[in-house]
C-alpha cells in the first residue's frame, strides 16, 4: 500500500515540480485522479489523505484576491505588480482589470504569463467598474485592493491574515502607509491618523481607509453591494461609510503601502468639485442605510455642513444652481425627518466645472 502511495505521490511530483498552485480544488482533484488510476485512494486517502485535504482547505479560505484596477499607467502597473508578485507566506492571485488603456500597459501585462490574470475592458467604465470586475472574477475568500500607482512592502498580505487569524471576529481591517507626493515622502497630518474599531462619525469627515492598504472578506460586499459605479470619485469614501455604519474597522499599525501622489491622472486631479460626490454618498446613505439613531443625526450632521460649504463656493463662482442643488440635499433631509422624502434631482443643465 505505501510503496503505491509512493508511486501515487511521485506521478504528482514530476506533473507539479516547478509549478505554482494555488487552486485547492485543482490540486485536489489531481491527487485523486493519480490515486484513483493507483488503486489506492482508500487506504491513502484515510490515513494520509484527510490531513492533506484539511491542508488544503485551510489554504482555500486564506487565498486572497489581489485586485488591481489599471488605466494607461503602463509604467506604474508594472511596479505595482512586482510589489504584489514579491509577497510570501499568503496565498493569493492577482487580477489586473485593464479599463481600456491606449497605451503598452496590456502587452505588458501579459509578459507576466501566468503570474497574472487580466480582465481587459474594451472601453473605460471608471475606478468602481474596473474594481468590480475584478470583485466577481475573485476566487479568493478575502479581497485586498492595490491602485495602480501605489506599492506593497514585504509581508502585506501575511500581516494582515495573521491580523484576521487573531481576530476572528473582524472582516476588514487596513494597515498603515508611507505618503509620497513628487517623489518625496510627506507625513500626513493628524486628523489623516487611520482609526481602529468603530469608527463611522471620523469617516464622515474624510476618507480615512485607503483601497490599496485594505483587506476584506468577500462576504462584505454580498452585505453592502459592490462600488457604486455612479459615482466617478469618492466611491471608496462612499463605500467605507456603507461598511462602517455597520462594522468597526481594524487596523495594522505598520506602514505596509506606499501611497504615491502628486502625478497628473490622479481622480482628485482630474475630476473637479470632489465635495460634490461626498455629498451625494452622505444623502444616499440617509436614505437607504441602515443608520441607528445616533449614526443618523451624525450623518445629517455632517451632510448640511458640507453642503453649506460647497454651497456658498458655488454662489461665489455664480453657479447657481449647483448651489440650490447642494442646499435642496438639507431640505430633503429635513423633510425625511418628518416622514417625508421628497425627489430631489439633480441640475441637468450643467455639471459643476
Amino acid at each position: 500500500m505505501f510503496a503505491a502511495a509512493a508511486a501515487a505521490y511521485g506521478v504528482f511530483f514530476r506533473f507539479s515540480r516547478g509549478r505554482r498552485i494555488k487552486d485547492a480544488a485543482f490540486l485536489e482533484t489531481l491527487i485523486e485522479s493519480v490515486l484513483v488510476g493507483l488503486g489506492v485512494l482508500g487506504c491513502f486517502w484515510g490515513v494520509a489523505g484527510e490531513s492533506l485535504k484539511k491542508g488544503l482547505d485551510e489554504n482555500a479560505a486564506d487565498l486572497v484576491s489581489v485586485i488591481i484596477p489599471t488605466r494607461n499607467r503602463a509604467d506604474m502597473v508594472r511596479e505595482a505588480v512586482d510589489s504584489v508578485l514579491a509577497q510570501k507566506g499568503a496565498p493569493f492571485e492577482l487580477i489586473v482589470v485593464d479599463d481600456g488603456s491606449e497605451d503598452h500597459s496590456f502587452r505588458l501585462l501579459t509578459s507576466y504569463g501566468d503570474a497574472v490574470r487580466i480582465l481587459r475592458r474594451e472601453s473605460p467604465g471608471g475606478v468602481s467598474a474596473a474594481r468590480n470586475a475584478g470583485i466577481m472574477a475573485a476566487r479568493g475568500e478575502w479581497i485586498a485592493f492595490l491602485d495602480s500607482d501605489d506599492l506593497w512592502l514585504p509581508g502585506k498580505l501575511r500581516a494582515q491574515l495573521d491580523y484576521f487569524r487573531n481576530r476572528p471576529d473582524m472582516r476588514i481591517c487596513q494597515t498603515d502607509e508611507i505618503w509620497i507626493h513628487k517623489g518625496r515622502r510627506r507625513n500626513p497630518k493628524r486628523y489623516h491618523a487611520k482609526p481602529s474599531g468603530s469608527c463611522f462619525e471620523r469617516l464622515l469627515e474624510r476618507c480615512l481607509v485607503s483601497p490599496s492598504a485594505v483587506m476584506m472578506h468577500r462576504s462584505l460586499f454580498e452585505e453592502v453591494g459592490l462600488f457604486d459605479e455612479s459615482l466617478p470619485a469618492c466611491e471608496d469614501y462612499d463605500m467605507w461609510l456603507r461598511i462602517g455604519c455597520r462594522h468597526p474597522i481594524g487596523l495594522v499599525p505598520k506602514p505596509l503601502v506606499i501611497k504615491r501622489g502628486g502625478h497628473g491622472d490622479q481622480l482628485s486631479a482630474t475630476v473637479p468639485a470632489l465635495d460634490r460626490f461626498r455629498l451625494r454618498a452622505l444623502a444616499k446613505l440617509l436614505e437607504t442605510e441602515p443608520l441607528s439613531p445616533v449614526q443618523r443625526d451624525q450623518a445629517a450632521r455632517m451632510l448640511h455642513q458640507k453642503a453649506r460649504i460647497y454651497a456658498s463656493g458655488c454662489l461665489k463662482r455664480g453657479k447657481t444652481e449647483e448651489a440650490l442643488w447642494a442646499l435642496h440635499l438639507v431640505i430633503k433631509e429635513h423633510k425625511a425627518i418628518n416622514g417625508k422624502r421628497p425627489c430631489c434631482p439633480e441640475p441637468k443643465a450643467r455639471s459643476p466645472q
